[in-house]
This record gives C-alpha cells, sequence and structure tokens, in this order.
C-alpha cells in the first residue's frame, strides 16, 4: 500500500536540494553559486493506527496533522478480564 493518507490525501512528493557556495554580495562577497542540484523526496509523516469507519474498527495510514485535527475517531478501550480459574 503506498504512503498516502486516508482522510487529506497527502503523499510522497518531488523536489530538488540546492547546493551553494560563496558569499552574498550584501556581505561583501562575489555572490553564490549553485554547485549542484540534486532530486529527492518530501515524505509525509504517515502513521498506521485503528480507528472506527463506518461502525467498523479497522487499521488505516493517516497523516499526524490528521490526527492532530481530530478526524479520527479512535475505538473504545477493550474492558479484558482472564477467567479465574
Amino acid at each position: 500500500m503506498a504512503r498516502v493518507c486516508h482522510f487529506l490525501g497527502k503523499k510522497t512528493v518531488s523536489g530538488r536540494t540546492i547546493a551553494r557556495r560563496g558569499k552574498a554580495k550584501y556581505l561583501g562577497g562575489v555572490g553564490i553559486k549553485t554547485t549542484g542540484i540534486t532530486k529527492r523526496k518530501f515524505k509525509p509523516n504517515i502513521q498506521k493506527v485503528r480507528a472506527v469507519i463506518d461502525g467498523k474498527i479497522c487499521k488505516i495510514k493517516v497523516s499526524t496533522k490528521a490526527i492532530k485535527m481530530g478526524l479520527i475517531q479512535k475505538p473504545m478501550k477493550r474492558d479484558y478480564k482472564p477467567v479465574e480459574a
């Protein structure tokens, strides 16, 4: 399964990192030069949580932003007691 948020649809996006060297002109240098551009990925913070969806408890992948926004309804705590022997 892909790294996609169930509620917000956040997913991995691509971008670039730019490596630069030199000193800025306003600081007395000759200017900043680009020495390299590399591809990179921005990954969302996806967590696997148990949630109630349509009255059923299931595990879904959700971003932490969705958890903080309160979009998830967590199931009730299980009231388990072992059988007395």
